[in-house]
């Protein structure tokens, strides 16, 4: 089984990423949140130094890209690839509101004629390979069937899928169903996405649809940076591993962000998953997230780390 880390904007950023590769080193692509395309010929700072290579050393990359439009993500693409990159992801996943409202990631989904000429556009100019990260439709399943149809007169990389509808969110359950059709039906390679968060979840799954060669892992590999570990080789999560790649993540976002809040607000966000591998996290979650200074975040850290234990389920709600 190949495994990937999904992008998640704000997380899982290169300061993340060469953490977890330092710790766990088992995930085969990370790719990263995404890059707003546009006509610019520079990249904002943020964005630049997320997928400079140099910060990125060791990594198998892959980095995204959200538009509608093809003549942005062919000039942003050129630009990805003099950095020495071979594979674009397009998003057509994001679920965001203010993304969807712009016809942008799955609201894109909505516009199946415009989607065609897009893709049309971006792989007759073949700048690099293009992998294609999307949900089923827009807002009924139904649509699915229309846009594997258009997927597969394009030459993907790779076809990510998340069985969820836009409208969906992140509520009610990945639809299998839609999910096998699109393996019989694709004639580009697919990669599964959606609520794999424990071992037991994993095992599920690959029973039930034991052909897929592929899975990215979001949400649960965030709450247990280790679930991989897990999931290959039944080594479960040590409390002081674990706190060794926090250290790591906390202090190099101290040398990169300036000011107590910046560095809070990027490690409440990480905590908001992490906390969940604890056995009674409720008021050590809310001491963090209540944190307003560095040095009261440390103690809260601290005595989570010295008063509960990880406990790994098998499987969760």
């Amino acid at each position: 089984m190949n495994f990937y880390f999904a992008p998640m904007e704000g997380l899982t950023g290169y300061i993340y990423r060469n953490a977890h590769k330092a710790f766990f080193n088992n995930v085969d692509k990370y790719f990263s949140p995404f890059i707003v395309a546009n006509q610019s010929d520079r990249f904002k700072t943020k964005e630049l130094r997320d997928v400079l290579p140099e910060n990125n050393e060791g990594i198998v990359l892959i980095p995204q890209l959200l538009t509608n439009k093809a003549e942005d993500f062919i000039h942003t693409a050129k630009k990805i690839k003099q950095m020495g990159y071979n594979e674009i992801n397009l998003n057509l996943g994001c679920p965001s509101g203010t993304v969807v409202s712009k016809n942008r990631g799955s609201g894109f989904l909505s516009k199946p004629e415009e989607l065609d000429q897009f893709l049309e556009e971006i792989f007759s100019e073949a700048v690099t390979k293009i992998s294609v990260k999307t949900r089923i439709g827009k807002d009924k399943p139904e649509e699915f069937y229309n846009l594997i149809e258009i997927f597969n007169k394009y030459p993907m990389e790779e076809l990510i899928i998340h069985p969820r509808t836009q409208k969906d969110y992140y509520k009610n359950t990945p639809n299998l169903k839609v999910f096998k059709d699109a393996l019989s039906l694709s004639e580009n390679p697919v990669c599964y996405n959606g609520d794999i968060f424990t071992v037991e979840d994993y095992k599920e799954f690959t029973d039930e649809i034991p052909s897929v060669q592929t899975v990215m892992l979001g949400r649960g590999l965030l709450a247990n940076p280790g679930l991989i570990s897990y999931i290959t080789n039944n080594t479960k999560l040590e409390k002081k591993l674990l706190k060794d790649f926090h250290d790591k993540v906390y202090e190099d976002y101290k040398k990169i962000l300036s000011g107590d809040k910046n560095v809070l607000f990027r490690m409440k966000e990480l905590w908001f998953y992490m906390s969940q591998v604890f056995s009674d996290n409720a008021k050590y979650a809310k001491r963090i997230r209540k944190s307003e200074r560095l040095y009261d975040y440390d103690a809260a850290v601290l005595s989570l780390f010295v008063e509960q234990d990880i406990i790994i389920k098998s499987s969760d709600s």
